[in-house]
C-alpha cells in the first residue's frame, strides 16, 4: 500500500492543530497508561496499523505488560484492568462507534468511577485518537520500518 499524500506537508496548519490536541492531552490527569489503553483500543476498533504500532510501543516504554496489550481486545473477560481503565475503555468504544451513541449506563458508570473532569479528558483522548486513526488510514500512512529481533528470521 502506497502512501497517498503527506498530510503534514500538504496541510501543515491542520497537522499543527492536531498536535495542539496532543499537547493539551499531555497536561491532563490521564496517566500514560490510560492514554495508551484508549489509543490502542480505538486503533484496534478502527483497524489502524500505524497507530496500533505506535501506541503499543509507547505503552511498553511506559511499563505496560505484553499480556495486557494482547488481551486488550478482550478486556471485559479479564481481571487485568482496573475499574478506572474499564470505565475509560467502555467510553472509548462507544465514542469510537459514535453512531450508536454513548449509553447513559456507560456515561454514568464512567462519571461514578472517574468524575466528570477525567471523563471529559477521556472523551477528548478518544476523539483525538479517532481523528488520528482516520488520518492515518485515509492517507495510507506507512509503518515505520522496525528491525526484526536477532532471533527472528526475515
Amino acid at each position: 500500500m502506497n502512501q497517498r499524500l503527506n498530510l503534514e506537508k500538504t496541510e501543515p496548519n491542520a497537522f499543527k492543530a492536531m498536535y495542539g490536541l496532543v499537547k493539551y492531552l499531555g497536561t491532563t490527569q490521564l496517566t500514560p497508561t490510560q492514554s495508551n489503553l484508549i489509543s490502542i483500543r480505538a486503533s484496534q476498533l478502527n483497524g489502524c496499523s500505524f497507530c496500533l504500532d505506535m501506541h503499543t510501543h509507547e505503552a511498553r516504554q511506559h511499563g505496560e505488560t505484553e499480556q495486557r496489550i494482547y488481551l486488550l481486545n478482550a478486556w471485559r473477560e479479564t481481571t487485568l484492568f482496573t475499574p478506572e481503565e474499564r470505565a475509560l475503555l467502555a467510553l472509548t468504544e462507544e465514542v469510537t462507534f459514535i453512531s450508536r451513541g454513548v449509553s447513559d449506563a456507560t456515561y454514568q458508570q464512567a462519571v461514578a468511577v472517574l468524575g466528570e473532569q477525567l471523563v471529559a479528558q477521556g472523551i477528548m483522548m478518544a476523539v483525538t485518537i479517532n481523528a488520528w486513526n482516520r488520518i492515518a488510514i485515509s492517507t495510507h500512512l506507512p509503518l515505520a520500518a522496525a528491525p526484526l529481533p536477532a532471533n527472528v528470521p526475515s
